[in-house]
């Protein structure tokens, strides 16, 4: 079998620097780059963030810094839930390594052009780069083979009653990916507030007795607080669905759908709009992650953090 080549887009975060480790050791990936935005904290902070993963646990990944705005909204970032650093908890050393001086914009067109269509994009935070790519350069539309993103709502949103936050922080950037006419799979909020890491699961991943369990452990322990979901002593790992749904569909349920994004600047601003029933009649975009199998999802990502050192 082929392995995946893949880029992580990634506003690291706690479920971004998860979703990180699943995606740079799972054997059936080529994790060919990660691309970094802002959306969980500014730039200044989600990039180093991901320099920390990648030298604490040895990764061999070259990492790109990008967009440090949104497109034409108002820059917000998610302090409340990440932290100042926008890593809260876990316990780094010295950063030693630097980012790539190429910007990630540029990364993305220059290496989609060079492809031969057999690129898959995970962005697990908001649009900004990849619709800056699009924008720059549209012929690398019939260069991407899919998109696979964790973002969006088909119910209620986290940031607004009625927007999901990596949507929010840029609709414009997902607007212009949604209408892009690119393969698109979206993880939203519903699916991925049931992925919940609870202690049982924190335990289960620190006995792994390696650097990743550890750092898994210490990520989640953290956001058991910050992030938890209905009152539930657990907390989400939102981007580490897009990444494994990518070597197992065969865990997701999926329903195809129209999905627009809301722009009109009222109190559903960022709303993504899932057609899921046909009403308007308009061409499916969009394949949405419905439900999961959480027991073989957590073996996979258990799996997964043992091949790591």
């Amino acid at each position: 079998m082929n392995r995946i080549k893949m880029i992580l887009d990634c506003d690291t975060g706690h479920d971004d620097a998860i979703a990180l480790m699943i995606a740079s050791k799972h054997p059936d990936i080529d994790l060919l780059g990660v691309t970094v935005v802002a959306g969980n904290q500014t730039l200044d902070k989600t990039l180093p963030n991901t320099l920390h993963v990648v030298q604490h646990l040895g990764l061999d990944v070259p990492v790109y810094g990008g967009m440090a705005k949104p497109i034409v909204k108002v820059q917000e970032v998610a302090e409340d839930v990440h932290g100042k650093s926008g890593l809260d908890g876990p316990v780094f050393e010295e950063l030693r390594i630097k980012a790539q001086p190429e910007h990630a914009v540029n990364y993305l067109i220059r290496t989609l052009m060079e492809s031969d269509g057999d690129i898959t994009l995970v962005p697990v935070g908001p649009l900004t780069n990849i619709a800056m790519a699009i924008l720059l350069e549209p012929r690398i539309v019939n260069k991407i083979r899919q998109i696979v993103l964790m973002g969006g709502a088909v119910g209620i949103g986290n940031t607004t009653p009625s927007a999901e936050f990596n949507i929010y922080v840029d609709p414009e950037a997902a607007h212009i990916v949604f209408s892009s006419g690119v393969k698109i799979t979206m993880m939203p909020l519903d699916l991925t507030n049931t992925a919940l890491a609870d202690e049982s699961v924190i335990e289960r991943m620190r006995n792994i007795g390696n650097k990743a369990g550890k750092l898994f452990a210490d990520i989640m322990s953290f956001t058991l607080h910050s992030q938890a979901v209905n009152g539930l002593s657990a907390g989400p790992v939102h981007d580490v669905t897009a990444v494994t749904y990518l070597v197992a569909p065969d865990l997701y349920e999926t329903v195809d759908a129209y999905v627009q994004i809301d722009l009109s600047k009222g109190p559903s601003y960022g709303r993504t709009v899932c057609d899921i029933y046909g009403r308007s009649g308009l061409e499916k975009n969009a394949t949405i992650g419905m439900k999961i199998r959480l027991k073989e999802f957590w073996d996979l990502v258990e799996d997964t953090l043992r091949r790591h050192i």
